[in-house]
């Protein structure tokens, strides 16, 4: 679909491009120093190659002259002088000077694309690295299809900045320039006629130009509604809800309704595209109309006896050369605005700080040690308090188990040990050493966990047990498959290790990737085992298998589990109750239950209907 604008095409700066949103208007960043620097600190390791490219746009502008100038020279000296010498020699010369302009152009084109790609492939790599090392908190609170915008359409934007955006104002600078200094040299009259018609190009193509935009922008809006429709409606979700609630005739006329919408505003704007091209196509051809009138009365009434046929020819061509840069520099406000937020956009995320990272000369303690939590307060929100006196100790090779309500902070509890997120108040110790003084890769190395919900990558069994350890051989895969009871399964597949468990272990069933994510886990052979809700996706056959592979996992380690099944919490050295943001009870299963408090009325809401599901004796 054509950009408003028409025939001239949108490098010209008629299209969409050629106006600002309101949303782009209210968000225009404010041009600095600082911005303009960091921005050019991108450039500066390719600042010969940008000279090669800027010399080139000069050299090809200028070479570009030549066979509007050499036209002239046909029509005075060699068609008048009737001579085919000569002829042949200016159109030869012609048409090689228009190669070299060409060569120039994509030796240029080429440059220029290899600079915005190495920029392109510098700051992904700053953004990934940057991301990468991001708290858990960022990732928690941002939503996915930005930090994905942001690493691959904002970054990959840059490329058109560079080769584009910049690219193209220099381009059209050295054309105008050069442009203007050839038609001033041959006639100074027939340039200023020539210059005359530009602002008739510029007003209606501004004005018509933004009526246009409103249109396209309308119409994209409704193709967007559209789209919504066919994939809430067409998808195996959404189809199945309209079958269940006989809605197909309702939907039908509603895609109709928005159907023509669309088809009614594309008309539109397609018809004002096509007598906007009719004006604009006349308007063009005002220029050379008027230069031929001026120069012919020249030549006539012998009012400049140094102008030819040929220099009126010349400057018709060097004068439709001008028209397209003219217009497309007009617009330069809206394209800098445009790249200046690109790079806003990209910096915004730069500059977001990561709290949560290693002391230099980190320390690295014995993690073979009691893990204490003295009064630990934190809360994701300032206003609304999560943990507010945290206060117990795991001795060093004891397994604690935490209980509590719903949304009492449980998890958030186990998350500061490995400091996915810190303490607003008090610490978390291992050995004595508060764990933001440790070397954060260290810490996290010497720490398993297993969540509720297992996470594999796309990739094979192999590939996802080798993440915890890269170097592991194949009979340290089949022993922790095997302790983990996933390994009879794996060899059953025909490929074996190899077997790919597709976007996010969806080819594997709850049990067999949770089994799959204990196995790293073993693999990965830690000090201090974290299980959060670790057996939740099993049945109680698979729950038995890993329960025992994971009695044998915390043998001699230090492990804390948040459990609802109550044959986990049984076996725990200690239980701790987590309700309104402190640790409300502590105790074994039965000194609890004689308490009648919270840990009460968790088993007789939770722990006993779980525990008569699976089919055992209710505890005393």
């Amino acid at each position: 679909m054509p950009g408003p604008g028409g025939g001239l095409g949108s490098r010209g700066g008629l299209g969409p491009r050629g106006f600002l949103t309101d949303e782009e208007k209210k968000h225009m960043p404010k041009v600095t120093k600082g911005l303009l620097l960091r921005i050019l600190s991108y450039l500066k390791p390719y600042w010969l190659q940008f000279l090669f490219v800027f010399v080139a746009i000069l050299l090809s502008a200028t070479v570009g002259l030549l066979p509007s100038i050499i036209t002239g020279r046909i029509v005075d000296e060699a068609l008048v002088g009737k001579n085919m010498k000569l002829l042949i020699q200016l159109l030869l010369a012609a048409f090689g000077t228009l190669t070299i302009s060409q060569v120039i152009g994509v030796l240029e084109s080429y440059i220029n694309a290899w600079i915005s790609q190495r920029i392109i492939f510098d700051m992904k790599n700053q953004m990934y690295d940057h991301l990468q090392h991001m708290p858990h908190a960022f990732f928690t609170s941002e939503k996915q299809g930005d930090i994905i915008t942001r690493m691959n359409t904002d970054i990959s934007g840059v490329s058109s900045v560079i080769s584009g955006t910049l690219a193209s104002i220099v381009s059209n600078v050295a054309t105008v320039v050069t442009s203007l200094v050839a038609l001033f040299t041959m006639s100074w009259q027939l340039a200023l006629v020539g210059l005359v018609v530009i602002p008739l190009l510029i007003l209606p193509t501004r004005s018509v130009g933004h009526t246009r935009w409103k249109l396209l922008t309308e119409s994209q809006a409704k193709h967007d509604e559209m789209n919504q429709m066919i994939n809430e409606t067409l998808s195996v979700s959404g189809s199945l809800l309209v079958k269940l609630f006989a809605r197909e005739e309702r939907e039908y006329e509603r895609f109709v309704g928005i159907n023509e919408e669309v088809t009614r505003l594309s008309l539109k704007e397609q018809r004002s595209g096509k007598w906007f091209g009719v004006i604009m196509g006349m308007f063009t051809q005002l220029g050379p109309l008027l230069i031929y009138f001026a120069g012919g009365w020249l030549i006539i009434a012998k009012s400049d006896a140094s102008l030819t046929v040929g220099t009126i020819t010349a400057t018709v061509a060097l004068i439709n050369r001008l028209y397209r840069p003219v217009q497309s520099l007009l617009n330069i406000q809206v394209d800098f605005t445009r790249s200046l937020a690109l790079f806003t956009r990209i910096f915004d995320y730069f500059d977001m700080k990561n709290p949560i990272v290693s002391k230099d000369n980190g320390m690295k303690p014995d993690m073979n040690a009691d893990i204490r939590y003295d009064h630990v307060a934190f809360s994701y929100d300032p206003a609304k308090p999560l943990l507010t006196d945290i206060d117990f100790t795991v001795p060093a090779g004891k397994m604690y188990a935490i209980v509590g309500p719903s949304g009492s902070g449980k998890s958030t509890v186990v998350n500061l040990l490995p400091r996915l997120y810190d303490v607003l108040a008090g610490s978390v110790t291992v050995g004595g050493v508060d764990v933001r003084d440790m070397d954060l890769t260290y810490l996290r190395s010497n720490i398993g966990v297993v969540t509720q919900e297992s996470y594999l990558f796309n990739g094979t069994i192999r590939e996802n047990l080798l993440y915890a350890k890269p170097d592991a051989t194949d009979a340290e895969l089949e022993r922790a498959c095997q302790i983990a009871n996933i390994h009879s399964y794996i060899a059953n597949q025909p490929e074996g290790y190899e077997t790919v468990v597709g976007n996010r272990g969806l080819k594997l069933s709850g049990g067999e990737k949770q089994r799959l994510s204990i196995a790293r886990v073993i693999l990965k052979d830690p000090k201090i085992l974290i299980l959060d809700e670790a057996t939740s996706a099993l049945d109680s056959i698979s729950e038995n298998a890993i329960q025992e592979a994971l009695e044998h996992l915390m043998q001699g380690r230090t492990s804390i589990v948040i459990a609802h099944r109550l044959s986990t919490i049984l076996k725990a050295d200690r239980i701790l109750v987590v309700k309104d943001g402190k640790i409300a009870e502590a105790g074994s299963h039965e000194s609890l239950l004689a308490l009648n408090g919270v840990y009460r009325e968790l088993y007789e809401t939770q722990f006993r209907t779980i525990l008569e599901l699976e089919g055992k004796d209710k505890p005393q």
